[in-house]
């Protein structure tokens, strides 16, 4: 078996210059084009969902922790609506798209939430390029995205519209 060889002040250089493998898949400014469509993979929300995000956001509202009430309603538990949204930041990355070019979210608008998240559904989550531009300083770039989650049925669950600031490709 190979010894590893370890880096010091007499081959620093030489160890630094050696081909790596990149696993690196990050989509770029560059990559996106307006009405580019990514499409996720798909998610099956469970009941520990429920129960985490009630503990995180301190929302335990009967539509979300009381079975009996929501059975007498004609229903069952719904999932929070802010959950879909930490969902669909959940498949982007779980997806790799902007692993390492995502500079910061800077906003969220025209949120809807269209139909109830319920456990047991199962999400899929599409990603629309509807904007690009590159910033007045020329050193990253403004992406404007359509997010559409989709449950096991095709139906339009959520929809939205977030900004992203990306890193440029020369900055990789």
């Amino acid at each position: 078996m190979e010894e590893v060889q370890m880096m010091t002040a007499g081959n620093a250089e030489a160890i630094q210059k050696r081909p790596v493998v990149r696993t690196d898949h990050s989509l770029y400014y560059e990559d996106m084009e307006v009405g580019q469509v990514y499409r996720s993979s798909s998610r099956t929300l469970t009941e520990a969902d429920l129960t985490m995000f009630s503990m995180l956001s301190g929302d335990w509202n009967q539509v979300h922790a009381d079975a009996t009430h929501m059975e007498a309603q004609g229903g069952e538990r719904l999932l929070h609506g802010a959950l879909g949204i930490a969902v669909v930041t959940g498949l982007m990355d779980r997806a790799g798209w902007f692993g390492t070019s995502a500079i910061a979210m800077t906003d969220i608008g025209d949120w809807a939430f269209v139909r109830p998240l319920c456990c047991g559904d199962t999400v899929t989550m599409e990603m629309e390029i509807v904007g690009c531009r590159v910033v007045s300083a020329g050193d990253k770039g403004i992406v404007s995205r359509v997010f559409t989650l989709f449950n096991q049925n095709g139906e339009i669950v959520q929809r939205g519209k977030s900004g992203m600031l990306i890193k440029l490709e020369r900055d990789r």
